[in-house]
């Protein structure tokens, strides 16, 4: 019998990160590097599209990248990792790109790519090549910071094919690692099935065809209202560009980012699937989103 070969498909890891004060200052200056090749070269693809009326693509801006590592007044490029600015040039390549199918697909002149602001939320991307990525007991790798301590999922597993490095607030530096793993088969599937109602009111309602259980949603936007109130109140009351500002706007996005790790840790529970998991096929009601999202303050 002939073995069959398990098919594949990619995988995100997320750990979150812990610097040391070199590796955050190497992490802010990458940051900072990748927001400016991007803003660079989109100014120069809209000075050279008014002056010639031909556009430039990844290959020549690629070229003049090399060039402007070395040029006075530049020369601080060359410090932070050459992957994370070839990236900027490929999510610029890539914006062009959307903008003209959306140009094609519905004649309006609306997505053109714009310039990048420094703001929570920033990230670049750093390509695996010659073992420069490697995953260790609680640590991570990565080009020009060297082995970085993390927390979050031991068991990354797979081909390691990149990394993206996220800001997600001024304390808090997440990692995506992204993997091609492989998809186990599953087992024969029994002749029993479940029905699976996700709902609005109700986070889902999970029936085997003799009773019904109902799975409440646990609104974690709602119960954390006061807090959020409070944050932002406070970060109103600040100046923009002061110390106390800073501090204000850290403590608000820590909010949001525990009441989206609660919902994640929700969903990732399996309160709702182990009922469907005693059956092997799950059938799950189909529902307009669209309408959905517009009710979303009922069930938020």
């Amino acid at each position: 019998m002939e073995s069959i070969t398990a098919p594949k498909r990619t995988k995100a890891f997320v750990v979150r990160l812990y610097p040391n004060a070199a590796q955050q200052e190497r992490i802010n200056c990458t940051l900072g590097c990748a927001r400016f090749v991007y803003n660079h070269f989109l100014a120069r693809r809209i000075e050279t599209y008014k002056a010639t009326g031909k556009g430039m693509g990844y290959a020549e801006t690629d070229k003049h990248l090399t060039l402007l590592k070395k040029a006075e007044g530049t020369e601080w490029l060359a410090e932070v990792d050459k992957f994370a600015l070839q990236q900027s040039l490929r999510d610029l390549e890539r914006a062009y790109q959307n903008f003209f199918r959306t140009v094609k697909q519905s004649g309006k002149k609306v997505g053109f790519p714009n310039f990048k602001k420094k703001r929570t939320g920033e990230a670049y991307r750093t390509q695996f090549t010659n073992n420069n990525i490697e995953v260790g007991e609680g640590r991570l790798k990565l080009p020009k910071l060297g082995w970085v301590k993390t927390k979050g999922q031991p068991d990354i597993t797979g081909r390691i094919l990149n990394v993206t490095v996220r800001r997600i607030h001024e304390t808090h530096d997440e990692a995506s690692v992204l993997c091609e793993v492989e998809i186990p088969y599953l087992p024969a599937a029994p002749r029993y099935a479940a029905g699976v109602d996700v709902g609005i009111k109700d986070f889902a309602i999970v029936t085997d065809g003799q009773e019904f259980k109902h799975h409440a949603n646990p609104t974690y936007y709602r119960s954390s209202l006061t807090q959020l109130r409070k944050a932002q109140k406070t970060l109103s009351r600040r100046k923009k560009g002061s110390a106390r500002y800073g501090k204000a706007k850290t403590k608000l996005a820590r909010i949001h980012k525990h009441i989206a790790n609660k919902r994640q840790d929700f969903l990732h529970k399996p309160r709702v699937s182990s009922q469907a998991n005693a059956s092997c096929r799950a059938f799950i009601s189909g529902l307009k989103w669209e309408k959905v999202r517009s009710a979303q303050h009922i069930s938020d």
